[in-house]
């Protein structure tokens, strides 16, 4: 088909039609004064959303990840705080977001520099070398991810690892990590290529890994390896642990066994009842595999359902860019109508989203509630990481529908699917490519 150019007959007819459109003034004044956002909100969501919920944990003040990407760092964290505050009566306990940001510079570096390794030999333009370097910096996440930074490096909490400026706000740091980590590789891949030595490239890489860990430490502070956990319970009871490490801390205080825990998505561009491995998110060689079993959306919500029952959160991957109001604290599918507002017709099936990039899990949250009506989902409540100026006091409320549209994944205990389900986690898992 013959490329098509715009003539002045295209813009004459457009303009035409545009200028017979009865509201066009009115539309246009709203807009133009209004911003598009504020013309297309419903205004009646938040009374769809009000009320309480009939399932519901019992929670306490919310986390505040400021300007950093780490909202699947503090999911995780909110999972174990809870179980901690439930156990020991402690509801605003919080644990070190900081103390697991450090380790995983550290092992997301060292992960890189095999990659750039094992590519050498492939042109810095290839798909999977493009990958690597898109953003090796970086300081978004998954599940797993977290995962395996608990298990290799345990827990502290946060009197004994506090927040700094720079794990508050991370695009300094992450900005300094990309050029480095991108110059090592370059580096790295020359070596190969010009036929060095095993042990010349073991020293090189040794030398970059000790640069990364100094860059760590001046920006986030180094973590001792032993603290003296002190608190107060809600009880007003004092306690002191002294001399312990963050793994001790980690065995003694928490009874959650991450590794019962599995990632339930719903990724509809994907063949369903099938188990996914994505390797090349891995952040700690050795550790954890990325991994997801695909589902109907339907199983996300019962075994979530059941989680909650039995009053544990859940750990949610989620586009929260999409149809939301952070300020009031609102998800649902229909609080912006802007094919209404443009009268153009802007709806897409999930499966055509992730297919043509609409469809982006940009971020992580906590499942702390949900109501049910007739045994069925209305709206869920949700535990968000940034801070208490959003919401009602940092907490969301989540239409089902928006549940429906734009979750992609929950983290549940897998006593919670079905015996046949649980089966489907023996599967040999299907490897998907970064650009999948």
């Amino acid at each position: 088909m013959p490329k098509s150019e715009l003539t002045k007959y295209n813009y004459d007819k457009m303009e035409k039609n545009f200028k017979n459109e009865k509201l066009r003034n009115v539309v246009s004044r709203t807009i133009i004064n209004n911003g598009i956002r504020n013309s297309a909100r419903d205004n009646h969501v938040q009374e769809r959303l009000n009320g309480s919920f009939s399932v519901e944990l019992d929670t306490g003040k919310v986390s505040d990840q400021k300007a950093s990407g780490r909202c699947w760092l503090f999911s995780l964290l909110n999972v174990l705080k809870h179980d901690f505050a439930k156990k020991y009566d402690v509801k605003d306990f919080e644990l070190s977001q900081g103390y697991l940001f450090f380790w995983d510079k550290i092992e997301r570096a060292n992960i890189f520099y095999d990659q750039m390794l094992e590519t050498a030999d492939l042109p810095a333009d290839d798909r999977l070398v493009a990958c690597y370097l898109a953003y090796p910096g970086g300081d978004g996440g998954e599940w797993d991810m977290a995962v395996a930074l608990v298990q290799k490096y345990g827990v502290m909490p946060t009197s004994a690892f506090p927040e700094s400026n720079v794990t508050n706000n991370t695009r300094d740091l992450n900005e300094v990590l990309n050029l480095k980590l991108r110059r090592d590789g370059l580096k790295l891949r020359k070596l190969v290529q010009d036929k060095a030595s095993d042990n010349d490239i073991k020293a090189a890489r040794k030398a970059m890994l000790a640069e990364i860990y100094r860059i760590a430490g001046y920006a986030c502070g180094v973590p001792r390896e032993t603290f003296d956990f002190e608190y107060r319970d809600d009880k007003k009871k004092y306690h002191l642990d002294k001399g312990l490490t963050p793994q001790k801390f980690y065995q003694k205080y928490f009874d959650i066994d991450l590794d019962d825990y599995v990632s339930v998505s719903n990724y509809p561009n994907k063949e369903m009842r099938k188990l996914y491995n994505m390797s090349f998110a891995d952040n700690v060689v050795g550790g954890r595999h990325v991994h997801f079993l695909n589902m109907p959306m339907k199983i996300l919500k019962h075994v979530a359902i059941k989680q909650l029952k039995d009053g544990q959160a859940v750990w949610f991957g989620n586009d929260v860019a999409t149809q939301s109001n952070s300020k009031a604290g609102l998800l649902d599918s229909k609080l912006y109508h802007y094919d209404e507002l443009f009268d153009v017709d802007l709806s897409m099936s999930k499966k055509d989203r992730f297919s043509y990039y609409q469809a982006v899990p940009s971020h992580a949250m906590t499942l702390t509630g949900v109501d049910l009506v007739d045994d069925k989902p209305t709206k869920w409540k949700v535990e968000n990481s940034w801070g208490e100026k959003v919401g009602e006091k940092g907490y969301f409320k989540m239409s089902d529908s928006w549940m429906n549209d734009y979750v992609y994944e929950v983290i549940v205990n897998k006593k919670y699917l079905s015996s046949a389900d649980q089966a489907l986690l023996n599967q040999k898992p299907i490897e998907l490519q970064p650009w999948e």
